[in-house]
This record gives structure tokens, C-alpha cells and sequence, in this order.
């Protein structure tokens, strides 16, 4: 029986990053020679998206800080350690286990560069290459694949059970983001809906209810409000069985990914050029259509967000056209 290696990875948060990770696991479960164990570290608000994940072993998940599970974490003796968060916890958790290890490069200073000098220094690479080449080393490649997500069996939801006019057909729109800067204004997003033949399942966490709501009330039945209903797991059950999913950049955008779904991103602070736009196989990369106001001196502000727009009047986000939105969801829809 050959040697068994053991393999742990690190990626605290958020859901978009850990579903990015995903092609790490099963390329290193996959080609690798031997028995491969895999063990991941992660909080554990995110500790489910992983725990369907048939190339995971274990989860190690935290609520605060690495200690809670240090003692488990050595006794483990692993081979190898790949941090493909790389900020303090993550080096506390190298700094206590066993193992190689190994890092992902971050471009933090590309990254400060873009937002503060507003330089073109960003490499084009996706960050799914960037996770990858840090375990290159243990031999692997990327396979091709795109993303993975495996939605909890239990939490599916049944498309027969949505009403009748969304049986034969619907549109997913996450309209959530991390920070409002990512997101449309209200008023947009009404008339993205009343524009799309198509019913419409908002889908977004607690936070975002209220202003579902505000749009299923404009709306009356082409409407359904899945915003803090919907678990993250039925979420990707409503989008796994969707036509095609309208989002702003997050989480939900990587997880249509992952189903290789049809996908309009629009984009505001943040620029697809930070290295995480909706990643597919090559051969579906026809799949996405991003929608952004490319020529703002501004942007981007932020690599991640802002509760509203440091300079106040929000132009890269009021100034996206909501019939370009629609021209490019008619424009997937059509193809194949």
C-alpha cells in the first residue's frame, strides 16, 4: 500500500472565495498519486458550503480563533499546508501544524496600486490560477474543469413546488453585495425586472430582504422574494435550475459558475480585473457578460467595498444601463 499524503488548506472566508478554492481540491485529490487526504480550514459561518464536497476529508472550522481547534490541528502531521488566504490567522495556523507549506501571491501592492494610482499593473490572471500555481509544485495542473458546488441533498428545492409561470422558466437575480457599493440602486433593478420577459427569483441574505420586498411589491406576481428565505444552499438549488442568473459581484456569481449558468455581472466599485469574475471551462466562457462603466476615473475605489461612494455621487453604478443589462440577457439566452 502506497504512502498516504495528507494535505491541508486554508481559506477562512468569504462564500465566493472558498467556492474559488474549488478547483485546488479536486485537482489535488485527482491527480496526485497514492491515497490523498484532504483537510480545510474555514469559519464556521462557511463550514457548509464545504461539507458536501465528496474531495474533502475534513473541515476544521473556527468562530474566532485558531485555537479553538490548534490542539486537533497537530495532532493531524500533514505533508503539506497550502494558505491560499495569507493574512495572520492563516500564518497561525502554519506556524502550529506539520507540513510544506505553501502561499498564494495575494498582489496586494498591484491591487494598492489600481485603486490609489488607478495603474494597469494587474497581471490578467484569474485568482483560480493564482490559488492553483501555489501548489503547483506538488505537481499539479489545472484540469479545465471550472468551479465546483455541491448543494446539500436535503435543501434542494423542487422547481415544481415554485409557482406555475416559473415552472417552464426564470431568471435568477442575486441582488445582494458584501458592500453597497456593489450593488445597483433599487430603481435600476425594478426596471431590469419589468424589462425581462422572464419571472425573476430574487435571491440574498437577510440584509436584503427589505429591498426585495420594495421590488415585489412594484412587481406583484413576476416576482418571487427568496432574500433571507432561501438558505445559501436552496439559493444554489434556485440557481442551479435557473435560465440565467443577473448578479452583482458576489458569491452567488461564483456558485452560478460553478453550474456553468448563463451569466450577466454587473460591476461597480470593484473591476473584473481584480482577477474574480465568473470563472468557466474555456469552452463556456461565452457564458458571461460582464456590464460595467469601463471609462470612470474613479474606479475602482476599493478592492472589496464601501457602505456607500466616497465620492457621493455613485456614477458606477447609476450610469449602468438597464437596457444593456437586458440586451445582454437576451443576448445569452439565445445562444447555446
Amino acid at each position: 500500500m502506497g504512502k498516504k499524503t495528507k494535505i491541508l488548506l486554508i481559506r477562512f472566508s468569504s462564500i465566493g472565495d472558498i467556492v474559488l478554492t474549488s478547483p485546488v481540491v479536486r485537482c489535488l485529490k485527482e491527480q496526485l498519486d497514492g491515497e490523498v487526504e484532504i483537510h480545510y480550514v474555514t469559519k464556521k459561518s462557511y463550514a457548509s458550503l464545504l461539507a458536501h464536497n465528496p474531495y474533502i476529508d475534513k473541515v476544521y472550522s473556527i468562530n474566532k480563533k485558531v485555537g479553538e481547534i490548534s490542539r486537533s490541528l497537530r495532532k493531524e502531521k500533514y505533508d503539506y499546508v497550502i494558505d491560499l488566504h495569507k493574512n495572520l490567522r492563516s500564518a497561525r495556523v502554519k506556524a502550529i501544524v506539520s507540513g510544506k507549506k505553501y502561499t498564494f501571491n495575494k498582489l496586494n501592492i498591484e491591487k494598492w496600486m489600481a485603486v490609489n494610482l488607478k495603474t494597469k499593473s494587474l497581471p490578467d490572471i484569474h485568482i483560480v490560477d493564482r490559488y492553483i500555481a501555489a501548489a503547483k509544485s506538488l505537481g499539479i495542473k489545472n484540469d479545465g474543469k471550472g468551479l465546483d458546488f455541491f448543494i446539500d441533498p436535503d435543501q434542494q428545492i423542487n422547481k415544481r413546488n415554485l409557482p406555475l409561470a416559473f415552472q417552464s422558466g426564470y431568471i435568477a437575480f442575486a441582488i445582494g453585495g458584501q458592500h453597497a457599493t456593489k450593488c445597483l440602486p433599487v430603481d435600476k433593478m425594478i426596471e431590469i425586472c419589468k424589462k425581462v420577459e422572464l419571472p425573476i427569483v430574487l435571491l440574498g441574505g437577510k440584509e436584503d430582504h427589505r429591498v426585495a420586498k420594495f421590488i415585489e411589491d412594484k412587481l406583484d406576481q413576476k416576482v418571487i422574494n427568496g432574500c433571507g428565505k432561501y438558505s445559501i444552499h436552496e439559493s444554489a438549488s434556485i440557481v442551479y435550475q435557473a435560465d440565467l442568473v443577473i448578479t452583482h459581484d458576489t458569491g452567488m456569481m461564483h456558485i452560478a459558475a460553478a453550474f456553468k449558468r448563463k451569466i450577466v455581472s454587473i460591476w461597480g466599485n470593484t473591476i473584473p480585473e481584480f482577477g474574480m469574475y465568473p470563472y468557466f471551462p474555456a469552452h463556456l466562457n461565452h457564458f458571461n457578460a460582464i456590464v460595467e462603466v469601463k471609462e470612470l476615473g474613479c474606479r475602482p475605489c476599493s478592492k472589496i467595498g464601501f457602505d456607500q461612494c466616497p465620492k457621493g455621487h455613485f456614477k458606477c453604478m447609476k450610469q449602468i444601463s438597464d437596457d444593456r443589462v437586458v440586451e445582454k440577457v437576451y443576448d445569452l439566452l439565445k445562444m447555446n
